[in-house]
């Protein structure tokens, strides 16, 4: 894969089955890993913020999450081979893990949902460990905490669900000395797995307009769904 940027952010031109199997290398490898999810809100953020970009720009593995950032590469020369959702790059990485033996580890989220999540995940795959979970805090503060509940468990792939910017910072800081070997942001993955919150119809999904779904069931979100114009407008005027 050849990595380029959008707007100062790098991505990975990759289909999620080779991002699968970069898992696996990396797993073999034993080396800390840290996996991104590149989406138009997280390339505003990183216009704003420069220590978020510092993050992203370090990231092992950058994976094109959104419609909109598909839209992008395409505009600048760089057509990808398709889009990898978090929340669907974990369930992948679970069913190959549950077949491979891999342990996972659940960080954040609102009570009894990485719990949740993880039965789900049993469920549709036999054989999935999830070692722990541990609601813990992004605050840095609280870090101590944290790392100790994920080196305890021996978990090698750690996921976390504070939401944009303070997982990814949060494994900046801490990755290595968690003990786990790839460690990735997902957001309100566990939510969507769990069932506590509903995903747009895969027909919203394969035209892109996820985001009017989520706007629809959670109207709260509009100020952060400015990003998204702003996203297209910056693509239009800037190069890079």
């Amino acid at each position: 894969m050849t990595r380029f940027t959008l707007l100062g952010v790098p991505i990975d031109p990759i289909t999620q089955e080779q991002a699968i199997e970069w898992v696996a290398v990396a797993l073999a490898e034993g080396r800390p890993k840290l996996v991104v999810s590149v989406n138009p809100e997280r390339v505003m953020q990183a216009g704003r913020d420069p220590a978020f970009a510092a993050i992203l720009a370090r990231a092992d593995l950058a994976l094109a999450d959104g419609a909109g950032v598909e839209w992008a590469a395409r505009r600048r020369g760089h057509p990808l081979p398709g889009r990898i959702p978090g929340v669907d790059f974990v369930q992948a990485l679970a069913a190959r893990g549950a077949t491979d033996g891999w342990r996972f580890f659940f960080l954040g989220g609102a009570p009894g949902i990485a719990e949740a999540a993880g039965r789900v995940l049993r469920k549709r795959h036999p054989g999935f460990i999830l070692a722990g979970t541990f609601a813990g805090s992004p605050d840095s503060a609280e870090d101590a905490n944290s790392i100790q509940a994920v080196r305890a468990s021996g978990a090698q792939i750690l996921f976390l669900g504070y939401g944009g910017g303070a997982e990814e910072a949060w494994l900046a800081r801490n990755l290595e000395r968690s003990g786990a070997t790839v460690g990735m942001g997902v957001g309100g993955a566990f939510d969507f797995i769990s069932g506590r919150a509903r995903r747009a119809p895969p027909w919203m999904r394969e035209r892109g307009i996820e985001w009017l779904h989520r706007l629809t069931m959670e109207p709260w979100r509009w100020r952060r769904m400015l990003a998204l114009p702003r996203f297209v407008v910056r693509v239009l005027r800037e190069p890079g």
